[in-house]
């Protein structure tokens, strides 16, 4: 009798298990997306980025979840990936928002308001003061929905081809600058060219453009740009940090298994760190590098920073009358920044300036 009763529960314990199995392969589906880049191979940080996230979502889900990444141009040219992504033709992408202010200047705030808010600060703010919300708020209406992945930094002001002494040196001057900073250019007397980064090269050495900015010393010093421009200036007031966002279409994200939209989530967050932390380990060396080149380090003058601040001051007071999603985030930033400057005067700046101080004693 007992062992009866023993094959009756090893009995019902296989069947339980023959039915468990099913079920946990059901919940695990395989699923092949694919992701379209703003950023050239090239970038191997950026680019890179893309393709740290695909093996970590990969990793995650035991390979049943699989997003394989093209570079710009692959699929689609890098400034059309919000595009792609809102129609359907790739499930998800990895962009600059910014890239399309043309839009809705609201876009700004994914990436970087110009005078805004540095890398953490940043972050803090999209993820703890409400940010990532109204901007997928404004991606609704794309039919789209983001997360943050990984930040360029502050970035540096770009390579000119002749010294900028003056805001007369700005007066149509051809620069390519990424984004909403172009109107402030242009109220400068600038004349701003959105251009995606593996094209840049070509026209600046054509002499297309006078100027051209990217992301820093490491990304720069890959794209050439010292051989046909030595005068390289800081700081990049546009861009206090320059935010990436991973981008999918709203319906198959909402598709997807409730443990593959937390994957991507996760993956992201994991790609933040990878990203931003790469950036600040190579650009000090790749800066020394640029310099042994000849490139010309030189800050932008007083008078240049405080003309273009005034610039997008008056812009964005504009805008808030007009553009109710950038006068939300603008709200909220230009609150979360009073707030964060002091901290980090407190806190950062101290610190920092005390170990400059000791370092140039040593």
């Amino acid at each position: 009798m007992k062992r009866r009763d023993f094959i009756k529960v090893g009995g019902v314990g296989l069947a339980a298990t023959a039915v468990a199995s099913p079920a946990i392969a059901q919940g695990n589906p395989e699923i092949k997306w694919r992701l379209a880049a703003s950023w050239p191979k090239a970038l191997d940080t950026l680019y890179g980025g893309c393709e740290f996230f695909c093996k970590r979502v990969a990793d995650i889900t035991d390979n049943k979840f699989q997003i394989q990444p093209f570079a710009a141009g692959e699929i689609v040219p890098g400034l059309q990936v919000l595009d792609a992504v809102s129609n359907g033709t790739v499930e998800m992408g990895n962009t600059a928002l910014y890239y399309y202010w043309g839009k809705n200047p609201a876009f700004t705030f994914g990436t970087s308001l110009p005078f805004g808010l540095n890398t953490r600060a940043h972050i803090a703010w999209m993820r703890f003061g409400g940010g990532m919300d109204m901007l997928n708020d404004l991606m609704k209406e794309y039919k789209v929905t983001g997360v943050p992945t990984g930040s360029t930094g502050a970035q540096m002001g770009g390579w000119f081809r002749k010294e900028i002494k003056s805001m007369e040196d700005f007066k149509g001057l051809k620069f390519r600058v990424g984004g909403f900073a172009g109107t402030i250019i242009a109220k400068v007397g600038g004349v701003p060219q959105q251009i995606a980064g593996g094209d840049i090269y070509p026209a600046l050495e054509k002499g297309t453009i006078d100027a051209a900015e990217w992301v820093g010393p490491y990304d720069d010093e890959k794209l050439g740009f010292v051989k046909v421009a030595k005068y390289y200036y800081y700081p990049g007031w546009w861009e206090g940090t320059g935010q990436g966002h991973n981008i999918m279409n709203t319906e198959k994200f909402n598709a997807l298994p409730k443990h593959y939209q937390a994957a991507i989530e996760t993956a992201s967050y994991d790609t933040f760190s990878w990203v931003t932390g790469k950036y600040d380990y190579v650009n000090a060396a790749a800066l020394k590098r640029l310099l042994v080149a000849g490139a010309i380090l030189k800050p932008f003058p007083q008078e240049v920073l405080e003309a273009c601040y005034n610039a997008a001051n008056e812009i964005y007071a504009d805008l808030s009358k007009t553009n109710p999603h950038f006068a939300k985030m603008y709200s909220s930033l230009t609150a979360f920044r009073a707030e964060s400057v002091a901290w980090m005067q407190v806190a950062e700046l101290s610190y920092d300036s005390f170990m400059m101080r000791m370092r140039t004693r040593t």
